[in-house]
């Protein structure tokens, strides 16, 4: 090599270790104020410790819990609205877990980019982090890779990983019997599944992003970057309240698919098609990609996004309890002897 002349740096292979130790600097008080009992040390060590001793645990089971956001992130990638995908990310988390019975405790990030924008990925990451907070769940961790090569510039990815815990035999589903009843609580959205379907109707409809949305206030875009649901405080309230048999998140698969992960051999979940309105994004889905109401049912939460299976004697007091957290609570139908979903009346 000729003397004087610079060698070859990582930053000219385009990354930036500046740019991620920057990034690190800036989550630190989003992370730090996510912070619950049970939590030790913070950001910047090789792992993340958690005690669960001090959260309150004597004889626990840990559940863990991991997923993304698919392809919602391309509508939030060509809007630049990027403050909500990351309540999305830990919403399908720890929804999930508290399905299991358990609550969750701590989550990690991974986000990966072909070039790491500072500004961008600390929006991202305080969507996480309000995500986190939103359902008592402390953000101990993550890795942020900054990949040239693997991503066309502007794109990214996030994936997250959420660990909760329950006391030993508090494990759901448990209990599920004939007779039991089928609480929905309402979706606001599509959520963060079908949206590669969603993308192609918004094609078919020749809309683009900026426009105003059809169905609701606001652009397109912004009206299916609606955030997915936090569940978690309300469900957990509910399950230490007593006669919570079952738990469904309804994601991939929607209302047809869903469901029967609760349910023991030669039991099937009886649904009343017509006990609440189909909310208008699913209904203009529905119109302009022309969709059978099969097709709907089995794609999209259809404004159902989390199903509790309950006793029958604890129906009542349970929904009035949901009511009173902010939940629109709907008696959906029945747990019956046959297998799988038995749809009554339409939905469309």
């Amino acid at each position: 090599m000729t003397k004087g002349q610079n060698g070859l740096t990582y930053a000219d292979a385009g990354v930036d270790i500046d740019a991620g130790n920057a990034l690190v600097e800036r989550i630190k008080p989003a992370a730090r104020a996510t912070n619950r009992p049970g939590v030790m040390g913070g950001l910047g060590g090789f792992g993340a410790l958690f005690d669960l001793k001090a959260a309150g645990y004597h004889d626990p089971v840990l559940v863990a819990a991991t997923d993304g956001v698919g392809t919602k992130l391309r509508i939030a990638i060509d809007t630049g609205h990027m403050d909500t995908i990351g309540i999305d990310l830990v919403a399908m988390c720890v929804n999930d877990l508290v399905c299991q019975g358990a609550e969750p405790l701590f989550f990690l990030d991974y986000f990966a980019t072909g070039k790491l924008e500072v500004d961008q990925a600390a929006r991202i990451i305080a969507g996480i982090a309000k995500g986190c907070a939103d359902s008592g769940c402390a953000l101990i961790g993550g890795e942020t890779a900054e990949m040239p090569g693997m991503y066309h510039r502007g794109d990214f990815d996030l994936a997250g990983f959420a660990v909760g815990a329950m006391e030993r035999g508090g494990e759901l589903p448990s209990g599920v019997q004939a007779g039991d009843v089928i609480l929905g609580l309402a979706s606001n959205g599509v959520h963060s599944n079908g949206y590669s379907f969603v993308r192609k109707v918004v094609e078919l409809s020749g809309l683009g992003w900026d426009a105003p949305s059809p169905f609701s206030d606001g652009s397109l875009g912004q009206a299916l970057l609606t955030p997915t649901r936090l569940y978690v405080r309300q469900v957990l309230a509910a399950i230490r309240a007593g006669g919570v048999h079952g738990l469904a998140h309804i994601t991939g698969g929607g209302l047809t698919e869903n469901p029967p992960r609760v349910l023991p051999e030669g039991l099937a979940c009886e649904i009343d098609l017509s006990s609440w309105t189909l909310p208008p994004v699913f209904r203009w889905l529905a119109t302009t990609a022309n969709m059978a109401e099969a097709e709907l049912l089995k794609t999209f939460n259809c404004g159902i996004g989390m199903m509790l299976v309950v006793g029958a004697d604890r129906a009542e007091p349970l929904a009035a309890q949901l009511a009173d957290a902010g939940e629109t609570v709907t008696a959906l139908g029945r747990i019956v002897e046959g297998q799988g979903v038995i749809y009554r009346g339409r939905l469309l």
